[in-house]
C-alpha cells in the first residue's frame, strides 16, 4: 500500500515537480488548489503527509491548524513550501515539520522527501493494528480475564469475559505467539465499546518491552516496508549529543536511532533531534539512562581523539515523532560533560553542568544555519583553547 499525501498548491511548476518526485518515491498525491477543499479532505481522509504551498501565509496557517484539529490526521507530517520572503523560520512558525524553499529542484526535493518518506513509513507502522486473539490476565482492584482483539505499539483492544467497573489503570499480562516471553505492562482504559470491549493505552512501557513488542509487530506486518538508514557525517560530538551533516535531515522532535562504527567500536544510541537545518544537517541529543551508555560515548570520543578518525561510519533511522515540542517534552540533560568535535578536542567540566553542545541546540534552534554554524565554530575554538 502506497503512502498518501495531500498537496495544496496552485503553482503549476511546483505541482509538476512534486508529482514527479513523489511518484518516484512511491508516495501517492491528492492535489487540491483551494483551502476549503483541502480542509474538507483533511477532516474526512487519512494522509501520512500534508504538503502546503505557503503562497498565502494566512491560508496555509489555517490548513495546518485544521490538520491538528482533525483526529484522523493529528500525526500526519506537515511540509510547508516557502518563498524567501517567508523563510524557514516562518514555515516552522506555521507548524511545519519540514520546510522547503521554492522554487523546487527535482533532485534537491527528492533528497528532502527521502527523509519525509522514512518518517511517514515509521509513523504508519506505529499506528497499524495487528489482529490477534490471545488470553489476557488483568489485575486491578480485582482480577479479570480477557482476550485481545488487536494490538499496536501504543495499546490494544481487548474483550473482557465479565463486565468491569471503577477501573482506570490495570496491569496486563499476555503472551504473543512467537514472542517467547510474557508482555507485562500497565495500561489505561481509553474507551469502552459494546460487549465489554475496551481500548487500552499503554502507560510507562519500558524500552525493553517496547522494543520486543515492535519487533513482534513488524514480523506480523507483511508490508512492513523500511527505508535504508540515512548516511550522515559526524562533525561535532559530546557526551550529550552530536551534530550530523546530511542532505535529508529529520525534523525537530524526531526520535532517532544512531549506529556509529569505527574499527574499534560499534555504538548504538538513541536520541531526539533538537535542531534541524533543511538540506544541511541536524543536532541530536542522546538518550542516556545508564552509566554504561555514557561510558560507550566517552570511549568513542577517546577513540576519535587517539586515531584521528574524523569520519566514522554513521547511519540514522527515525523512531517516530514526539507529539510535544522537544523543549517541552525533554528535561534538561545533566552530564559530566566532555566536549569534543569530530576531530576529538575535549574538555572536562564540573559534574552536573550543562552539556554545551546540547545547550547550543536548545537555545539556538531558530537561528539561520550560517549564524548557527558560526556559533558552533566559536564553541569548538573555545574548546581547543581550553584543552591546550
Amino acid at each position: 500500500m502506497n503512502l498518501k499525501s495531500l498537496l495544496l498548491s496552485s503553482d503549476e511548476k511546483t505541482i509538476r515537480t512534486l508529482r514527479r518526485v513523489l511518484s518516484d518515491l512511491e508516495i501517492n498525491v491528492e492535489h487540491c488548489s483551494g483551502m476549503d477543499d483541502a480542509i474538507r479532505r483533511i477532516t474526512r481522509q487519512r494522509f501520512e503527509a500534508i504538503i502546503v504551498d505557503a503562497e498565502n501565509v494566512e491560508k496555509a496557517t489555517n490548513v495546518l491548524k485544521a490538520v491538528q484539529a482533525a483526529a484522523v490526521n493529528k500525526r500526519a507530517l506537515a511540509i510547508v513550501l516557502v518563498e524567501s520572503s517567508v523563510g524557514l523560520k516562518g514555515g516552522f512558525e506555521m507548524g511545519a515539520h519540514f520546510v522547503l524553499h521554492k522554487p523546487l529542484a527535482v533532485e534537491r526535493a527528492k533528497s528532502s522527501f527521502r527523509a519525509v518518506r522514512a518518517l511517514m513509513r515509521r509513523e504508519r507502522r506505529v499506528q497499524l493494528r495487528v489482529p490477534v486473539q490471545v488470553p489476557v490476565e488483568c489485575q486491578g482492584a480485582r482480577r479479570y480475564k480477557a482476550k485481545t482483539i488487536d494490538i499496536c505499539e501504543g495499546g490494544m483492544a481487548i474483550q473482557f469475559t465479565t463486565h468491569i467497573t471503577n477501573e482506570t489503570l490495570l496491569h496486563f499480562s499476555l503472551e504473543l505467539p512467537g514472542m517467547g516471553k510474557k508482555l507485562e505492562v500497565i495500561g489505561q482504559l481509553a474507551w469502552e465499546g459494546s460487549d465489554d470491549q475496551v481500548g487500552v493505552r499503554f502507560k510507562n512501557i519500558s524500552d525493553e518491552q517496547r522494543s520486543a513488542l515492535r519487533q513482534w509487530l513488524e514480523s506480523q506486518i507483511p508490508e512492513a516496508e523500511r527505508d535504508e538508514p540515512l548516511n550522515c557525517r559526524l562533525t561535532d560530538l559530546t557526551l550529550g549529543g552530536c551534530y550530523l551533516t546530511t542532505n535529508s535531515p529529520f525534523p525537530r522532535g524526531t526520535r532517532v536511532i544512531l549506529s556509529i562504527k569505527t574499527s574499534e567500536l560499534h555504538l548504538h544510541a538513541t536520541g531526539v533531534v533538537l535542531v534541524t537545518h533543511p538540506e544541511f544537517g541536524m543536532g541530536v541529543q542522546f538518550f542516556q539512562t545508564t552509566t554504561e551508555q555514557r561510558d560507550q560515548v566517552h570511549r568513542l570520543i577517546s577513540i576519535l581523539r587517539s586515531n584521528g578518525d574524523k569520519s566514522p561510519e554513521l547511519q540514522v533511522e527515525p523512531d517516530g515523532l514526539e507529539t510535544q515540542s522537544p523543549a517541552d517534552s525533554f528535561g534538561r540533560f545533566q552530564v559530566f560533560a566532555s566536549q569534543a568535535s569530530a576531530g576529538a578536542e575535549e574538555t572536562h567540566q564540573a559534574s552536573g553542568t550543562e552539556d554545551p553542545l546540547v545547550e547550543l541546540f536548545r537555545q539556538q534552534f531558530q537561528v539561520p544555519v550560517e549564524a548557527f554554524m558560526e556559533q558552533l565554530r566559536e564553541q569548538r575554538q573555545a574548546v581547543e583553547s581550553n584543552s591546550q
